[in-house]
C-alpha cells in the first residue's frame, strides 16, 4: 500500500490537471447544455479506460452518464458502483470571479470539492488498478472486479430525474462507494446522513382594502405566522429531526389585506421510521382562523443514510486500508443528503464521503487540499480491489 501511495504521489500533478479541466467546464444544474458538455468530456475520459458508456438522456436536465468496465453479459461477480454527480450550484460565469487555481496547498474553483475532484479520483483510481493488474484480469476490463460508474446531472436539485437509475444500478451492485466530499479537515468518511424533506405550506385568506374594508379581509400572513410557530415546534433534536421554515412570502401591497402567504419548509430526519410521523404532522395542519384555507404539498424526497451493518462493514475495510497507507480514517454523521441515501435505504452497503478533502462546498472559498489527493486515490483503489 505504501508503494501504491507513492505511485499516486508521483501522479499528483496529473490528478490536479484532471480536476482543473473538469472545474473549468462550468455545469450548473439548471443549464442542460452546460451539463451535457461536461458529460461528453467525462464520457471520453472513461472511454479511454475501456469503459462502455451509456448515456441516459433527459429532457429537462443534463444527461446522466453510466460507464461499465468489465461487465460482459451476466457476470457472476457483482460490480462495485461508484456514484457521483457533475452538476454544481454555481451559475455560468462564476469562473471569472472564482477561478480554478492552485494557491499553496489549495486548489480552488466552483465545484472543485463538490464534487469534480471526486470524479477525477474515480478516473485515476481505475487507471491505476488497470496498470497494476496487467494481464491478470482482462475479463474485468483490467480491474480486479467489474465496476459501474454513475454520474448524474441533478443531484444538487433533488435527483428527481436520476433516482430511478441510481436505485436500479445499486440493486445490481455488491457495494456503493460515493465520491462526495469527505467531512472536515481530516477527511472523515460519512457513515450516516439525514434524510431530506421539502414542504410548501400555502395559506389562502381574503383580500380587502386595509383602510376602507379592513374587517372584510382575512389576513393570510397572520395565519401563516401562527402556523410557523406550530411547524417549528415539530423539531425533536434528540431524534435528530429538525424542521426549518426557510423562505416566507405573501401579500401584494401594504394597503391590501393579504389573500395569500406561502412558506417553504426544510425537514431533516436521522431515522426512516420518523418519516411517516412528521409527514402526518405537516399534512395535519389546520387553520387557527377558520376563514383561512391551508394547502400542504411536498414530502420526504430523500431517505436517511443510516449506519447499518453493511455501512459499518465497508467503513471497517476503509479504516484498515487507511491504516496500511500510514494514516487514520474517522467517520461522521452529517445533516446533508446525497444519492448515497437512496442506495443505503435499499439495504446496499454504502460508504459516502470518499472524495476530496477540503472545505467551502457551495461557498466562494471552496477548495480541495492537493496533498491529500494521492491518499484519497489510493484509498478508493484499495476499496475497489477488496470489496
Amino acid at each position: 500500500m505504501q508503494r501504491r501511495l507513492a505511485y499516486f504521489g508521483e501522479r499528483r500533478d496529473e490528478i490536479v490537471s484532471t480536476i482543473r479541466e473538469l472545474v473549468e467546464i462550468e455545469s450548473p444544474s439548471d443549464n442542460k447544455a452546460a451539463v451535457d458538455r461536461i458529460a461528453e468530456a467525462v464520457a471520453q475520459k472513461f472511454s479511454q479506460l475501456g469503459g462502455a458508456v451509456r448515456t441516459h438522456r433527459v429532457e429537462d436536465f443534463g444527461n446522466h452518464l453510466q460507464i461499465d468496465i468489465g461487465l460482459h453479459g451476466k457476470s457472476a461477480t457483482k460490480p462495485v458502483l461508484l456514484l457521483g454527480h457533475y452538476d454544481t450550484v454555481y451559475p455560468l460565469g462564476t469562473l471569472a470571479t472564482m477561478p480554478c487555481r492552485a494557491i499553496d496547498n489549495k486548489l480552488t474553483g466552483p465545484g472543485v470539492l463538490d464534487m469534480k475532484s471526486g470524479i477525477a479520483l474515480m478516473l485515476h483510481a481505475i487507471a491505476a488498478l488497470q496498470d497494476w493488474q496487467g494481464d491478470r484480469a482482462r475479463r474485468n476490463g483490467g480491474l480486479p472486479r467489474p465496476v459501474t460508474v454513475l454520474l448524474v446531472s441533478d443531484e444538487e436539485v433533488g435527483s428527481g430525474s436520476s433516482r430511478a437509475i441510481t436505485e436500479s444500478l445499486a440493486k445490481k451492485a455488491a457495494a456503493v462507494l460515493v465520491l462526495e466530499p469527505s467531512y472536515g479537515p481530516r477527511g472523515a468518511a460519512k457513515t450516516a446522513r439525514k434524510g431530506v424533506g421539502e414542504y410548501l405550506v400555502r395559506v389562502r385568506g381574503k383580500a380587502s382594502h386595509a383602510g376602507l374594508d379592513f374587517q372584510k379581509g382575512v389576513n393570510a400572513i397572520l395565519e401563516l405566522a401562527r402556523q410557523i410557530e406550530r411547524i417549528s415546534s415539530f423539531t425533536e433534536l434528540p431524534k435528530g429531526l429538525t424542521v426549518n421554515v426557510g423562505v416566507v412570502s405573501g401579500g401584494s401591497r401594504t394597503n391590501v389585506v393579504p389573500a395569500e402567504a406561502v412558506a417553504q419548509v426544510d425537514v431533516r430526519i436521522a431515522r426512516l421510521k420518523d418519516a411517516a410521523g412528521i409527514d402526518k404532522k405537516m399534512r395535519g395542519l389546520r387553520p387557527f382562523n377558520r376563514k383561512c384555507k391551508i394547502e400542504v404539498t411536498g414530502g420526504i424526497n430523500r431517505p436517511p443514510l443510516e449506519r447499518t451493518a453493511g455501512v459499518a462493514g465497508l467503513y471497517a475495510q476503509a479504516v484498515a486500508i487507511a491504516r496500511e497507507l500510514g494514516g487514520k480514517l474517522s467517520e461522521a454523521a452529517v445533516g446533508g443528503g446525497s444519492d448515497g441515501n437512496f442506495t443505503a435505504a435499499l439495504g446496499i452497503p454504502t460508504l459516502d464521503g470518499l472524495g476530496g478533502v477540503g472545505d467551502g462546498a457551495h461557498a466562494v472559498y471552496e477548495h480541495v487540499l492537493i496533498s491529500e489527493l494521492p491518499r484519497r486515490a489510493a484509498l478508493l483503489a484499495g476499496l475497489i480491489e477488496r470489496i
